[in-house]
């Protein structure tokens, strides 16, 4: 695992202006440098995220799940290894973090096959004088971007309930992760680059909550 991470924007890693060092909560033992993302790097995540929705958007059904699919696939062949990312920065017992691992690998694969089952409904209307022969229905379409601001205690699955539903809408995402385990999703950027995601829908821009959170909750692209 490398030991400096930059930041993850329009499929590129990035320099950072500044970066802190990750220490591990058990030990104290410093596990790596990460990035710090200020709010012009927030703005340019949400700016490629939102130029990259215009074609993501349009992507099928299949398409979508096949990448949800694939990047299941690689985290379970991985399992370990990211199992030990986050033993290692959350602390928790490795045990624990290969249930997570499991959950996570699990939760990717429902976003997958909910992306083939994201439609909406037919209506009849004959329930009102007048509606005979008559029907509504609904229709389901991507909004654009998403933001998502994670916490800190499962930092694989809970990512992976914010990422994996945009993805499987046909969203893009900058995401932010907690400030106490940035690792789980910075290596997701390698992960979904692999499974075939294009460049700009996963943005991940570590940093502080309250140097951020501004940028990503009131710029006019953010939908969700």
């Amino acid at each position: 695992m490398k030991k400096k991470w930059q930041l993850w924007i329009g499929g590129k890693w990035r320099e950072a202006k500044s970066y802190e060092p990750l220490y591990n909560p058990h030990s104290n033992e410093e596990i790596a440098q990460i990035g710090q993302a200020e709010p012009a790097d927030a703005i340019e995540a949400i700016v490629e995220a939102n130029a990259a929705f215009q074609k993501y958007r349009s992507y099928p059904a299949h398409a979508r799940a096949e990448i949800l699919f694939k990047a299941a696939a690689i985290m379970e062949e991985r399992s370990e290894e990211l199992a030990r990312i986050i033993s290692l920065e959350a602390a928790k017992t490795i045990r624990n973090a290969r249930e997570e691992m499991n959950r996570t690998v699990q939760t990717y694969r429902f976003a997958a096959e909910a992306s083939k089952n994201n439609y909406g409904e037919q209506i009849p209307m004959d329930a009102a004088v007048g509606g005979v022969n008559r029907f509504g229905f609904t229709v389901r379409t991507p909004i654009g971007v998403v933001t998502a601001i994670t916490p800190f205690n499962f930092p694989f699955n809970l990512v992976a309930h914010k990422v994996g539903p945009a993805i499987a809408a046909g969203n893009s995402i900058v995401l932010k992760p907690a400030e106490q385990t940035p690792l789980s999703s910075l290596v997701l950027a390698d992960i979904f680059k692999e499974a075939g995601l294009p460049d700009g829908v996963l943005n991940i821009i570590p940093g502080k909550g309250d140097v951020l959170s501004e940028a990503l909750t009131t710029h006019p692209h953010v939908k969700k």
